[in-house]
This record gives structure tokens, sequence and C-alpha cells, in this order.
């Protein structure tokens, strides 16, 4: 990953990162998905990255996503 950037989120369900991604971008905020899961098993990780600048205002769109599902 290039330099400054930092991961914000790891887990194994792909769908929930891709959400969590469309919700930084609709903030306006550019995040990256690394799929590091292996296609034939299923085993492995995503992660999420965005730019360290962003880190702050990133942690509180995700947090209200979650307060949102959570009602």
């Amino acid at each position: 990953m290039e330099k400054d950037w930092i991961k914000l989120f790891t887990g194994t369900d792909f769908f929930k990162a891709e959400i969590a991604r469309q919700a930084l971008e609709e903030a306006g905020i550019h995040a990256v998905l690394l799929n590091k899961k292996d296609s034939s098993y299923g085993f492995g990780q995503v992660e999420l990255w965005v730019h360290e600048s962003n880190k702050a205002f990133a942690e509180e769109v995700l947090n209200e996503m979650e307060e949102g599902n959570e009602n």
C-alpha cells in the first residue's frame, strides 16, 4: 500500500467491507478494499484502507453507520 495509508477495518465478510467502503465514498473519503481471501477455499481477510488524514472522519462515518444498523 502507498505511504500514509492505514488499515481501518479487517474482517472476513466481503459484503460488509464493501458496504463500509461505499459509505466512506459517499462521505467523500477515498477508500480501498484489499481482498486477501482465497478464491478456492474462502479463507482469509478483507482489509479496508484509507489515507491517514481521513482516519478520524472515516471512523466517525463507520460508527454512525453501525449505530444506524443497531436501531
